[in-house]
């Protein structure tokens, strides 16, 4: 492999939305930084099967169902 290509590969602590802590090896930031993060497996409705509820922003489902409603397919 060709030398000095590659990025810098050191630990961190990543500091989870519950506030645990663990240690990992990772390119971003430096040596000991802390990454905080805002969104994680323990809060994130995707990861804890969280409500699916689809949201009608501005009516758009109403508009359509108004539109398309009377629709129906034909055999």
């Amino acid at each position: 492999m060709k030398k000095d290509i590659h990025p810098d590969y050191h630990m961190i602590t990543v500091k989870m939305t519950d506030g645990t802590e663990y240690q990992t090896r990772s390119t971003w930031g430096s040596e000991g930084d802390v990454m905080t993060l805002e969104i994680d497996p323990t809060a994130h409705p995707a990861w804890t099967g969280g409500q699916g509820r689809m949201l009608d922003s501005g009516g758009q489902v109403a508009k359509f169902n108004k539109r398309f409603g009377g629709l129906t397919l034909k055999r």
